[in-house]
């Protein structure tokens, strides 16, 4: 076969030596199959980083390059053209001098974006250059500023936020809400909860003791505590709290799930899940924060290693099988699973997930969240997709060997399965399988890859610096001898902008493809032990020399990734 000409961007890029010959004349194919341009292919696909493919086309075009994260956007400009079509065109007006409109764009092939966008404004447009990840973080903001956020929200708003609970919900409540709908109670929990999306925590602790209440907020994975309430104030938040998510605030005695909608505006709306427990003082309540409008499912966002990226985008990409995540909760599995999907979230494939609950809405998937009370399981939900001539399933949780014995035989019979188990690494996933009572010919027959994982705090960029180590700490950290030359870490110190030098999270991953060799470990009934002794000859890096990348990269410390995982 004749190898495909190349473009004149891929033509520069392979001059420049960015891409090789072959992986280029590759990358042109697959970005035709796929509908893509050629530039957004290889920056999704971590070909050839952004930076460079701008530079290259804006060369290889003659168009101007800018820094857009540098451009103070004009809203009136924005306004110029619907959200509809900048989402669409995947371009954003910029500026505006006269009667000519500039158009930001990361594609120099984007030759439709710039008529519509004259037929629209009725300017005469004009593009300009940005790297792909920048322009997609612009039109974000751009687009975001059009609605109320939620930082602009005062205390003098708390009365005015509307709340919501579950739609299905059915609340046989022996006291209306008007019963304990005094103004500072309101006011005090709508702040909590304001304060908690603004923070970025993850979670809300209301957590009744004998002779204390206290509220704590779990940011970049730890809890921290943010007020001391009355204790008196105990039960009536807890009422509230129930009102809100729609339980039955006359059961005291058993644990209940519930749901809180917060809405800020047109577009724009806080998920809570909420969850009670009885203990000795009161009633403890957890709210999980689910702020999907700034989730993005891509690949891009999961911190992935490159080379680490590539085994899971092929293996959610086989046509059958079965990809395995697995971590302790909170972890980021729904996180990883949802890019999945995202992944294969096509016209052309009928995708179904089953949750325990289902947290996060994403068009185009059939999602169904679990009830025991009514006998759907895992199980029977899974049977029914079966029936539904399914290409692609997702399974929130692997608990019971019921669930694992018809998700293998999915996974062999011509669907991809997507699902997690709670496994310290990677290694222990098959040896787990085994021991639910999965036979070991169908684990390696069914399983493709498993991807173990943590989330741990990310440095601040602002204030990180580097620490001085001797040799021989730093091999206690595990650091290989040949790399303790060129091994430069960096301790947090702590600034206005971040958590005590941390902020935000980034994850670490163990990715291990079932290879023969540790198919034929599974077949012998080998160990976990084996399992990672073969993986480790074949590569696969394990969580802590994941981990210490990371650390290389000046992402996080070595006293987190040490916190965080074991060697």
């Amino acid at each position: 076969m004749t190898p495909p000409s190349l473009t004149g961007l891929a033509k520069r890029l392979v001059a420049q030596e960015h891409l090789s010959l072959e992986r280029a004349q590759q990358a042109q194919t697959h970005a035709s199959r796929e509908g893509l341009p050629f530039a957004t292919y290889l920056v999704e696909h971590h070909l050839v980083g952004s930076a460079h493919v701008a530079h290259a086309a804006a060369d290889e075009f003659g168009l101007p390059l800018i820094d857009i994260a540098a451009v103070e956007l004009d809203p009136e400009v924005t306004k110029l053209i619907s959200e509809k079509l900048i989402r669409h065109f995947n371009a954003l007006p910029v500026f505006k001098r006269g009667n000519r409109l500039f158009v930001a764009i990361a594609d120099p092939a984007n030759i439709q974006a710039m008529d519509q966008f004259q037929f629209h404004s009725g300017l005469t447009t004009e593009a300009v250059l940005a790297e792909t990840q920048a322009l997609k973080r612009a039109m974000d903001s751009a687009l975001d500023s059009k609605d109320a956020t939620i930082a602009a929200l005062t205390d003098t708003d708390l009365d005015d936020l509307e709340f919501s609970g579950a739609d299905d919900a059915l609340t046989p409540q022996s006291a209306s809400e008007t019963d304990i709908d005094d103004a500072p109670l309101v006011r005090f929990v709508n702040k909590v909860l304001l304060d908690a999306v603004n923070k970025g925590a993850s979670d809300i602790h209301f957590e009744p003791y004998e002779g204390r209440f206290r509220v704590r907020f779990r940011m970049d994975g730890l809890l921290r505590e943010v007020a001391t309430p009355p204790t008196t104030l105990a039960p009536r938040v807890a009422l509230r709290l129930k009102v809100m998510a729609r339980l039955d605030i006359s059961e005291r005695r058993m644990p209940q799930d519930g749901r809180i909608k917060m809405k800020l505006s047109r577009t724009r709306a806080i998920d809570f899940r909420v969850s009670t427990c009885p203990t000795m003082f009161g009633e403890k309540i957890v709210l999980r924060i689910l702020d999907t409008s700034n989730q993005r499912y891509s690949a891009d966002t999961l911190g992935l290693e490159p080379e680490q990226m590539q085994m899971f985008i092929d293996a959610v990409r086989k046509p059958y099988g079965m990809v395995l995540v697995t971590g302790p909760t909170g972890s980021g599995k729904t996180m990883t699973l949802y890019t999945a999907l995202n992944i294969l979230n096509t016209d052309d494939r009928n995708i179904s997930s089953c949750e325990d609950p289902a947290e996060i809405y994403l068009p185009g998937i059939n999602q169904v969240s679990i009830n025991p009370k009514v006998g759907l399981t895992f199980a029977s939900a899974l049977r029914a997709f079966l029936r539904q001539d399914p290409d692609v399933i997702m399974i929130g949780e692997i608990r019971d060997a019921e669930t694992a014995e018809i998700a293998v035989k999915a996974a062999q019979t011509g669907h991809m399965v997507l699902s997690t188990l709670h496994t310290n690494d990677a290694p222990q996933t098959l040896p787990r399988l085994r021991n639910m009572g999965v036979e070991t010919y169908n684990i390696v027959s069914a399983v493709n890859l498993v991807l173990a994982q943590r989330l741990v705090r990310r440095l601040c960029d602002h204030c990180k610096q580097p620490v001085e180590l001797s040799p021989e700490v730093l091999l206690a950290y595990g650091v290989a001898a040949e790399d303790i030359g060129t091994f430069l870490p960096y301790g947090p110190v702590g600034c206005e902008h971040c958590n005590a030098g941390y902020k935000g999270r980034v994850g670490v991953f163990q990715v291990m493809p079932v290879s023969d060799a540790i198919a034929r470990i599974i077949l012998r009934d080998g160990t976990s032990v084996d399992i990672a002794e073969q993986a480790s000859r074949e590569g696969i890096r394990t969580l802590r020399q994941s981990g210490l990348r990371k650390v290389a990269q000046g992402a996080t410390s070595l006293e987190e990734i040490t916190r965080m995982t074991t060697e």
